[in-house]
């Protein structure tokens, strides 16, 4: 990284970010209480709301989100005059899945090859040291040339919406002139990246019925109609005979203008096995960042040990349908409930029930909050030119804030880069990222302050 004092400040500031990321990391912050205490996410936001106080944020409260969980707000005055960006990230986290298949503790940040490893790390608890580091390095030089406001979600990765409703509902609070989401990632380690397209989502659960009780295989099967098959077959339809997602009346051929994504690295990146084939058509671009994706979640079903020799009286599936942008989610909910419905065979009773949804969002990446970007990313990438990728994952927060403040410039970066495994065992940062998006981001208030 070139030199300069905002960058050298970020490096002196970097072993107390590690320690501040093993704080955070360590309260298990998943907001589903049914599985995990309410008082380790109250933990995270009252850490989060110390932190920003520390910082000489005002106004820094616990915001009760309709949805039963906290968000956390602050806001840090400028200059007479000066701009106001908003910084977002969110302290909630996805459940540590097989906790058997981590080599070291979920909840413990630990150090190892050059990267630090803990559920959350990356996603999205180190994005919010990325924003103390920035405003800390302004702070020592010279100031934080921008109003501030910070708002760290508590239950993005639940889906739930609490923070788009409580926004709604109080308009006036997160209004600012640019937005940086801190809930992304660079292409790959490295390569300075700017997310400019997030595909929305869709949650359906379909229950398909056909007895009253189960019965006996060898005394009914072949006759009597099997639901959890009658499921599957409804599943099935859902793909094409090359993968590709196949909902009826939704457009599945859009293709991706910008940064491409090599098929062999993907491969890698994806950890796919040798000998099997990627799913659908297209660039790989086309496929993850531009076009529809379902992906069955769960199946409630008789698990291997212990089943017994029944045909099934009933069976259910959680479905997600991740939705590109330019398509209304809501839309693509009525068509992945319409489609299943008339594909369930053999008059099967079959119900659905949406349980959560996001819309997609594209930028514009022609806006003044752009071209600070790119400089700020220029600079502390040394020389390297800011690229432009989609993200196929959903930040339903985003349309909310694109809606209420038209006006406003959302630009998303972060963290989660595809060595940093989010949402998979062995979740990890690299603390050369944290330490150059950290110097981006504050270099990007000051060239956007002086816009």
């Amino acid at each position: 990284m070139s030199s300069n004092p905002v960058a050298e400040t970020v490096v002196s500031l970097m072993p107390r970010a590690k320690t501040e990321l093993t704080e955070l990391v360590a309260f298990k912050s998943v907001a589903d209480f049914d599985q995990f205490p309410r008082s380790e996410s109250e933990g995270a936001a009252n850490w989060v709301a110390d932190a920003l106080r520390a910082e000489g944020f005002q106004d820094v409260a616990l915001l009760d989100t309709p949805d039963g969980t906290q968000s956390v707000y602050g806001y840090l005055p400028g200059p007479e005059g000066s701009k106001t960006v908003l910084l977002y990230a969110h302290y909630d986290v996805q459940p540590p899945l097989d906790e058997a298949g981590w080599r070291t503790p979920p909840f413990e940040l630990t150090e190892r090859d050059g990267r630090w490893y803990g559920r959350g790390a990356a996603d999205c608890k180190g994005g919010l040291i990325m924003h103390l580091l920035a405003l800390r390095a302004l702070k020592a030089n010279g100031g934080v040339p921008v109003g501030v406001k910070v708002i760290a979600e508590g239950s993005e990765e639940q889906g739930t919406g609490g923070l788009e409703r409580y926004a709604e509902e109080h308009p006036e609070l997160l209004t600012a002139d640019a937005i940086v989401i801190g809930d992304s990632g660079n292409f790959r380690v490295g390569v300075p990246t700017v997310t400019t397209a997030l595909r929305g989502m869709t949650l359906v659960r379909v229950q398909v019925d056909t007895l009253e009780g189960n019965l006996h295989s060898g005394q009914f099967g072949g006759a009597a109609p099997d639901a959890l098959s009658a499921l599957i077959r409804a599943l099935d339809s859902l793909r094409a005979e090359d993968g590709s997602t196949t909902v009826d009346g939704l457009a599945g051929a859009s293709s991706w203008e910008g940064l491409q994504y090599d098929e062999e690295q993907f491969r890698k990146d994806a950890k796919v096995l040798d000998g099997v084939e990627l799913i659908g058509s297209g660039t790989v671009a086309d496929r993850i960042w531009a076009r529809p994706a379902v992906t069955v979640l769960g199946i409630d079903a008789p698990p291997v040990v212990g089943a017994t020799p029944s045909v099934q009286a009933g069976a259910r599936a959680l479905v997600s349908l991740r939705v590109p942008a330019g398509v209304d989610a809501a839309e693509a909910t009525k068509l992945l409930q319409a489609h299943l419905e008339t594909h369930t065979p053999w008059g099967a009773r079959v119900s659905t029930e949406q349980i959560g949804q996001g819309q997609p969002f594209r930028a514009d990446t022609t806006s003044p909050a752009y071209a600070a970007m790119a400089e700020a990313m220029s600079v502390a990438y040394d020389g390297a030119e800011m690229q432009y990728a989609g993200q196929g994952g959903s930040i339903p927060l985003c349309n909310t804030l694109a809606s209420l403040y038209p006006q406003a410039e959302i630009l998303l970066i972060g963290l989660s880069e595809p060595e940093a495994q989010i949402h998979a065992v062995n979740e990890s940062v690299s603390p050369d990222e944290l330490e150059r998006l950290a110097v981006a981001e504050a270099l990007f208030l000051r060239n956007y302050a002086a816009g």
